[in-house]
Parts: C-alpha cells; sequence; structure tokens
C-alpha cells in the first residue's frame, strides 16, 4: 500500500512511517520544517526515514502547496502535520494555530476529495476540556479549554462535513498525552527527564495532582494504522488513550527512580489552557479497530529515559 503521510519530521509522524515502512509500505513523507522547534531536529528525523527504499520525502506546506499531486493514488493519507502546543496559541499567536490546524486541513481534505482517496486519518487531540473525575467516551460534550484546542476541533468538524457531503472516508484520532523516544522538546516529560539528569529543579505548574492518560507512541502508531485500514463508517471518531491516568507528581516520581536522581521542583502558578484531568474510554476503539493500547506507564518512561539520555 501507498501512505502519505504529513508532519512526517515530527514526533508522531516519524514513529508512524519507521512503522509503516517495516511493514513494506510505500510512503510519502510532507513536512513543512517550521521553526515551533528546532527544525534541524525534525530533517534529522526525515533524513532517517530516507535511508529505506520505499520513503520518499517532500518539503512543502499544506497551507499554499498544490496537494492534488501528492495524495492523488495514494491507499490512505495520515493528516499528522498541526502546530502544536497550548500556551502558544492565546492572543496574536492564534493566526498560525488558524492556519496550519485548520486552512491546512480543510486543504488536504479538498484535495482528498478531488482525487477520490480511500481514507483519511485526521490527528486531534483531548478536546473535552475539564472534565475531571470522569472516563471520557467519544459522545461526551467537546469544550476546548484552549485556542489550540479549539482549532483542533474545528478540523474535526471539517473532516465530519467532508464525509457525508462528498462521500470522504475520514476518520479522526483524539490522542491522549503522547510519549516516548523522540518526543519533542518542549514536551513535559522530555523536559522532566533533561532537568532531572542534570540536577536542575522541575518546573511544576499548579499543584502537580493534574492527571494525564500517557499514552505510548508506538500504541498511538498502531491505532493510526488500524484506523486507515480499518472497515469503519465514516466520519468516525477514536480516543487514543494509554489507560494509565496518573498525576504528574507520580510522572515525576517515575522519573526520578529511572533516571536514578533525586527529584527537585520549582513551583510556578497554573497555566491558562491547562486541563486538570484527562481520562480517554477506549471501547469503541477495541471494538470497531481491534485496538487497545499494550505499553504500560512504568515501561514506556524507562524507554524514554534510556533512549533521551543516550543510551538506546
Amino acid at each position: 500500500m501507498r501512505y502519505v503521510v504529513t508532519g512526517v519530521g515530527g514526533f508522531v509522524g516519524a514513529h508512524v512511517c519507521e512503522a509503516l515502512l517495516e511493514r513494506c509500505h510505500e510512503v510519502d513523507g510532507v513536512d513543512a520544517f517550521t521553526d515551533y522547534y528546532d527544525p534541524s531536529i525534525k530533517r534529522a528525523n526525515a533524513a532517517r526515514l530516507a535511508r529505506h527504499d520505499g520513503f520518499q520525502g517532500l518539503e512543502l506546506d499544506l497551507a499554499g502547496s498544490d496537494l492534488d499531486d501528492v495524495v492523488a493514488g495514494a491507499d490512505a493519507v495520515i493528516h499528522l502535520a498541526t502546530q502544536p502546543g497550548v500556551r502558544l496559541s492565546w492572543s496574536e499567536g492564534l493566526a498560525v494555530y488558524v492556519e496550519r490546524n485548520i486552512s491546512a486541513s480543510q486543504r488536504l481534505l479538498e484535495a482528498a476529495r478531488r482525487t477520490r482517496v480511500p481514507r483519511l486519518v485526521l490527528a486531534s487531540s483531548s478536546v473535552y476540556g475539564n472534565a475531571t473525575g470522569q472516563t471520557i467516551g467519544e459522545d461526551a460534550p467537546t469544550r476546548p479549554f484552549s485556542p489550540y484546542g479549539a482549532t483542533k476541533l474545528a478540523m474535526e468538524h471539517l473532516a465530519s462535513a467532508y464525509g457525508p457531503n462528498w462521500g470522504l472516508s475520514t476518520v479522526v484520532l483524539r490522542y491522549f498525552t503522547l510519549y516516548g523516544p523522540g518526543q519533542r522538546p518542549d514536551m513535559a516529560l522530555h523536559r522532566f527527564i533533561a532537568a532531572v539528569a542534570a540536577g536542575r529543579p522541575v518546573p511544576l505548574y499548579g499543584d502537580g495532582e493534574q492527571v494525564r492518560d500517557f499514552t505510548y507512541v508506538s500504541d498511538a502508531a498502531a491505532a493510526t494504522f488500524a484506523a486507515a485500514e480499518a472497515d469503519v463508517a465514516p466520519p468516525s471518531v477514536f480516543n487514543v488513550a494509554g489507560g494509565s491516568p496518573t498525576t504528574v507528581n507520580d510522572l515525576l516520581g517515575l522519573v526520578a527512580e529511572h533516571v536514578g536522581r533525586p527529584l527537585i521542583t520549582r513551583h510556578l502558578p497554573a497555566q491558562a489552557g491547562d486541563v486538570r484531568a484527562t481520562h480517554g474510554a477506549t471501547a469503541r476503539a477495541r471494538r470497531e479497530l481491534g485496538w487497545q493500547a499494550e505499553v504500560s506507564l512504568d515501561d514506556g518512561v524507562k524507554l524514554q529515559v534510556v533512549h533521551q539520555l543516550g543510551g538506546g
């Protein structure tokens, strides 16, 4: 099969492409190598993928390039390109999120419609807001708690409109707090590991009792393949959650244990847009995709620590 994967240089995109190539699929990987974080990291990911015979890399901006030739003939398109991050999406920063998360996705949907792509998988996020104390199913109310979340939900609504109007088979995946080797340097677990290893205080926003449903990146990649290939009725939405809802304080304890150094924290005020708790129900993914998370949080943190600190 031939896949087109957007955001190929990013954390999730690189993992998804690597696994597809190991399964002997052909992959056209698309990335604009934007500067939200160091583009050299993304370019290094793409260069590693280029060692595979079945990979072709394309540098282009989804928000402005002609996309029909890119997606034409693909068996599936996996749309992972995004402008990430909650804190920079406020105020004047919103314009970039609108362009890269909404406008770019709409242009990709249009290209997929025109070229009759059989399946388009789109990566979203936990868009449920502050549903504290609940295990959240896909039919729960969506109340994004940041402009970033609002742009991801807008992308979902576009996908749900294109499906019934144009016969485009779309599947949306709501990823919950992804982590693992190669994680973006701005993400919390990467920063925690770096700080503990260096003996620096870990900046801890709020009281540390925020709960996140951590999902290992290989589990997320497996859900993505399943969504690309499953016989599901469009437009479909699935939670992709690791089933490991854990407080930030407990996560820090695991980091200190696996790094083998004491934990020092520096408490800072809670940040706007940070939800109190996430916990995704995955019964629908188990039933319709045949998917469930396999990597425990303890094992996953250990693997990321080993990789990030140079042991693998």
